[in-house]
């Protein structure tokens, strides 16, 4: 006969069940030895006949657990994979969701290698940063080269300048200043995909956790 429950009920029994049958493993005797002149097994001190019934129990009660615990979790898989979710970044099976939620975060099979919205931030972040750097490099020593040719053009004299000359000096500080070339303004991308990932993780924790306190399975 079915039982019916919450996703979120047969989640907490699936947990408790990788416990108790662990333990129960653990705890389990299923082979001893016994000499002729004894009645009782070594490790457990009772008769044979006793410890050949409480290994047999033991035995049937790890394979029942073991059985209760597939049907679970084979219950929750199926209806992870028909039902659905609705998030402002569209709609996704509940196991679409787990399956996106943990490669935002760097789980699952693949670890990190498969967050590539974060490798293409850091990417994003780290040469905008370096370019940017490069820039202000190249064109403070272009400040001071120029610098020195207006010193050279004018002297150190004050009163003796001339802007003529000078224009050469503006000229070239104007064709040989490092420019950043931005065309995706990356800023704002990198803006746009950390709003994105921020909203889609809290979304899909939050309907995850709807749909699992309100959708029933059959086991």
């Amino acid at each position: 006969m079915s039982e019916k429950m919450l996703v979120t009920q047969a989640l907490d029994e699936r947990d408790l069940l990788v416990k108790k049958i662990a333990d129960k493993i653990e705890k389990a005797s299923f082979v001893d030895t016994i000499k002729p002149n004894e009645e009782k097994v070594y490790a457990k001190r009772i008769t044979k006949e006793e410890y050949a019934k409480e290994a047999e129990a033991a035995y049937q009660q790890i394979v029942d657990l073991i059985d209760r615990f597939q049907k679970i979790d084979a219950a929750i898989v199926d209806s992870n994979a028909k039902t659905e979710i609705t998030t402002s970044y569209g709609t996704f099976t509940v196991a679409g969701a787990i399956s996106l939620r943990s490669r935002l975060r760097g789980l699952g099979a693949y670890d990190g290698e498969a967050d590539f919205e974060g490798k293409l931030q850091d990417k994003l972040r780290y040469e905008y940063s370096e370019r940017v750097r490069f820039c202000d490099s190249k064109n403070s020593q272009l400040q001071s080269t120029a610098e020195g040719m207006r010193l050279s053009i004018l002297g150190k004299d004050s009163k003796a300048k001339d802007d003529k000359p000078l224009g050469v000096v503006d000229a070239y500080v104007k064709e040989n200043t490092t420019e950043l070339v931005d065309p995706l303004d990356v800023k704002k991308k990198l803006e746009a995909l950390e709003e994105k990932r921020n909203t889609l993780l809290t979304e899909l924790d939050t309907q995850i956790k709807v749909s699992n306190a309100t959708t029933f399975i059959e086991v």
